[in-house]
């Protein structure tokens, strides 16, 4: 039984850290509040092959083990969580090619994504369906060598830079639905292809998060992943088990961001004579946060190793993304009121740590979805705990 990191694993977290320290830490919270694009940071990640995590090594990518997967999107959320949001859905979506794609697709595709030279993202959620994904009414009609895509996709982070933006649609009216399912990788120059606005957020700023219209897209045969109708749900859900690693470990970094906050403002706050960190209080609120932020790193690790050897992980990244973000809430809030009055401020950073995390509990599926995920798994035995 291993708790640690390899070496290589070690020295990239480390890179990591003295890129997040010099490059995002500096400006994240003035960019953050002035509503600014993050383009000088995203183009030092594209230097450094980030884009490219998911993405295999013939095709140009780093091909990145899982847990190195996890270390990016905790160390990054660390200074910036918004940041990390412009290679997630990229990376869910690069593996997603990579794993079902046609070889053609990938020879098309995967270079460019790798570079950074474009960049995608993933349309699953509409208006009136997120949860249950059967519900999409996004049709894709079939039209000699083409389909004829129409209806409306919403929350979708990255869409003004989606190139291709693989799109969930219903090829067929079958029974049960997630047979009529298909992905098509959607060319956004295509006439009746449309970005309609960028939602307002709490959080989760630096990156667009916006609402797609297609009006009857014509999207070639060629594009359908995998070259096979019927495939999507299948194809989606595999790929949601890795964004769920990505979001555990994206709320690691926000919890870790928030007890670094409060540990250092503890100590340098003084009441009564002496630094609030001596009052037993705050004592107990760190060691709380301390051991849970801990046990969320180490839950999520445990996720991203089990995929790393080759398992369906459906149960273990539920239980990851489920308890770190709950975590990450607490986090968020415990730093606030350790701050006190400060903590309430945007002068000082937890106050966009606190409305950062909520996302964490309700992205890649909400948290009770996640619990009766795990449940599914015990119940039928396909899921166990322990070791």
């Amino acid at each position: 039984m291993d708790f640690e990191l390899t070496g290589e694993q070690k020295a990239f977290r480390e890179t990591l850290r003295a890129f997040v320290e010099k490059e995002i830490l500096p400006v994240a919270t003035e960019w953050e509040h002035s509503g600014r694009y993050p383009a000088e940071i995203i183009d030092k990640m594209k230097q450094m092959g980030l884009f490219g995590l998911s993405v295999p090594e013939e095709y140009g990518g780093m091909g990145a083990d899982m847990v190195s997967f996890a270390l990016v999107f905790e160390e990054i959320a660390r200074g910036w969580m918004g940041v990390a949001g412009t290679i997630g859905s990229h990376s869910l979506a690069c593996w997603m090619i990579a794993r079902h794609g046609t070889e053609e697709q990938r020879r098309l595709h995967l270079e460019d994504l790798a570079s950074g030279a474009r960049r995608t993202a993933i349309a699953l959620t509409e208006p009136g369906a997120g949860t249950d994904l059967q519900g999409i009414r996004t049709r894709a009609v079939r039209d000699g060598d083409h389909y004829v895509v129409t209806g409306t996709k919403t929350w979708i982070t990255n869409a003004r830079h989606a190139d291709p933006l693989p799109v969930l649609v219903k090829t067929s009216i079958a029974e049960p639905a997630h047979k009529g399912m298909s992905v098509l990788l959607v060319d956004p120059s295509s006439p009746g292809f449309s970005v309609s606005r960028d939602l307002p957020k709490l959080g989760y700023k630096g990156t667009e998060t916006c609402e797609v219209v297609l009006d009857e897209v014509r999207v070639p045969v060629s594009c359908l992943l995998g070259g096979v109708e019927g495939r999507g749900m299948q194809q989606v859900l595999g790929g949601l088990e890795l964004g769920r690693i990505n979001i555990a470990a994206r709320a690691v970094g926000v919890a870790q961001a928030a007890y670094d906050a409060a540990l250092a403002y503890a100590k340098e706050r003084t009441a009564f004579g002496q630094p609030i960190a001596e009052f037993q209080a705050i004592q107990l609120k760190l060691a709380d946060l301390a051991t849970e932020i801990q046990a969320a790193r180490l839950l999520t690790y445990w996720a991203a190793s089990r995929a790393d050897g080759g398992e369906r992980v459906d149960m273990e990244a539920g239980m990851a993304k489920y308890f770190t973000s709950e975590v990450a809430l607490k986090a968020s809030l415990e730093s606030m009121r350790i701050h006190g009055g400060y903590g309430y401020s945007q002068e000082f950073v937890v106050e966009r740590l606190y409305r950062d995390a909520p996302l964490m509990a309700i992205g890649e599926g909400t948290n009770d979805i996640q619990r009766l995920v795990i449940a599914r798994a015990l119940v039928s035995g396909k899921g166990r705990i322990g070791w």
